[in-house]
């Protein structure tokens, strides 16, 4: 096929997608079923297109799922999930453990698996998707340490997962013993952890120091940083997938040259490396194979959603003070997406006896249970009384660096039922060296006086010195959640 039609035939699914997440938006479900159902569509069952490197798809999806877990750390603030990330790491070990027992002692008995593969469904299953996790949970008005929680959980529960399905993917014979999958657990992920922790840091001293020429390349010298790690680490037989989001973790929350372009770069290459993704696995599945897992596959699944993930939050948050309300809200929230999709494509690669039957099932487990769990989400939330009501949701805040001033520019969206409706200029009560320099109100753009109220749905311009910035961001969130008495209140904007 000539290079026009490809690229013609490549630039029509991309937009096709981009439409397709506009209407799983609306409806609360993650865009991935749209984009398998796009590569179903064009597979052997539909127009017939046929995709069967199992190799070439797991390499490729290792890498997708790479730039998806980078993206995932440059857009998470490290003070919304900081709290919560004790009990985020004993659900991504302790829980991810118990998830992984309970599948597979249920695939042995009930679905006939040997204890191999038993294993290998517990361990792909165990992991719950970042893509999937932020594309629903961020539109969700949950407390803050809850939704930190569940979203450091998915950035930290694929490095573990991964080990694990390698190791018994790779075995030849016996697995490896209980207590040296352990140690190689361990050190995978402490070594993976500290190169994250070492490279990251040290590129945002780095990019702070160095004029680059253009703004366009800090983006990408950004992500060059977070897939570097994921080598490093590999290449010391580390986690790279902790290795890259730790990195990217400590890049999104410095104080980085042009944040907002870095930030829109890397979404932007997320959501193509989620559309090349979900499509490729779409074109990998049989839609012959799928009919005969659909009852197996509502086993497992009801199993791994009333069982085995209840039972992992329970065993992993016993003693962090979290209440019960949150509790089942976590185990309703452990969304599945493309990693177990993409684990399944392990086995494969290395003819693990029944690998392409778990594939199958794998497949109808993702489907059938982000059909299920993504658009009840919000009714569960308020069921469980999670919702954080009567509150806006989180300030956007963005900022452009004024490095010669050793200043930033802040761009604040006031939501419509924000607290900081009604209050004026002067009512702020900025620190110094913080000012708001413009409002952009319907369109229109006018400077402030020290009078003048703030409505719902203006847009803040806000100049401040580096060094009070953190303070006039606090400031700014108090007075969105409880009003221009929020130091009476105790509200401190933290």
């Amino acid at each position: 096929m000539r290079l026009d039609v490809w690229m013609l035939a490549g630039a029509a699914l991309v937009i096709v997608a981009i439409v397709a997440v506009r209407l799983s938006y609306r409806i609360g479900l993650p865009s991935l079923l749209a984009y398998l159902g796009l590569g179903l569509l064009m597979g052997e069952s539909g127009f017939g297109l046929r995709f069967d490197n199992t190799e070439l798809a797991q390499t490729l999806g290792m890498a997708a799922l790479v730039i998806i877990l980078t993206e995932g750390g440059l857009t998470t603030n490290w003070k919304d999930v900081r709290p919560g990330i004790p009990v985020a790491l004993s659900l991504a070990t302790v829980g991810t453990a118990v998830s992984i027992v309970v599948v597979a002692v249920t695939g042995h008995w009930l679905i006939g698996f040997d204890w191999r593969l038993a294993f290998l469904l517990g361990a792909v299953l165990a992991p719950t998707d970042s893509a999937a996790v932020f594309s629903v949970l961020r539109r969700l008005p949950l407390p803050r340490r809850l939704a930190g929680i569940l979203e450091a959980e998915s950035g930290f529960n694929d490095a573990p997962v991964v080990i694990v399905v390698i190791m018994l993917s790779t075995a030849h014979g016996h697995p490896p013993g209980l207590w040296s999958m352990l140690a190689i657990l361990a050190y995978e992920l402490v070594v993976g952890a500290v190169v994250g922790l070492l490279i990251g840091p040290f590129g945002a001293y780095a990019l702070r120091r160095v004029a680059l020429p253009a703004s366009g390349l800090y983006p990408i010298a950004v992500l060059s940083l977070a897939l570097g790690s994921y080598g490093a680490a590999t290449l010391l037989h580390a986690s790279g997938f902790l290795a890259c989001y730790v990195c990217a973790l400590a890049l999104g929350n410095a104080r980085l040259p042009h944040r907002p372009a870095t930030r829109g770069f890397a979404e932007g290459l997320a959501w193509l490396a989620q559309i090349g993704l979900f499509v490729m696995l779409g074109l990998l599945a049989s839609p012959s194979d799928l009919p005969e897992q659909v009852l197996p596959g509502m086993v497992v699944g009801f199993v791994l959603v009333l069982v085995a993930r209840p039972l992992s939050v329970l065993i992993s948050t016993a003693g962090f003070g979290i209440n019960w309300r949150e509790k089942t809200f976590m185990s309703w929230a452990g969304l599945r997406g493309a990693v177990p999709i993409v684990l399944a494509t392990v086995p494969m690669t290395n003819n693990v006896p029944g690998a392409y039957r778990l594939f199958a099932l794998v497949f109808v487990v993702v489907v059938v249970f982000t059909l299920l769990q993504g658009p009840t989400l919000p009714l569960s939330a308020r069921w469980c009384g999670v919702t954080v009501t009567g509150e806006p949701r989180e300030l956007e805040v963005e900022a452009a660096p004024l490095e010669e001033l050793k200043a930033d520019l802040l761009e604040v969206r006031v939501p419509q039922d924000s607290q900081l409706s009604g209050v004026e200029i002067f009512e702020l009560r900025l620190p110094t060296g913080a000012s708001i320099t413009l409002i952009v109100r319907d369109g229109r753009s006018f400077v402030p006086g020290p009078t003048n109220e703030i409505r719902g749905g203006d847009v803040l311009l806000v100049v401040t010195t580096a060094a009070v910035r953190d303070e006039a961001e606090r400031r700014l969130r108090a007075i969105s959640r409880r009003g221009k008495l929020a130091g009476w209140f105790g509200e401190t904007g933290e």
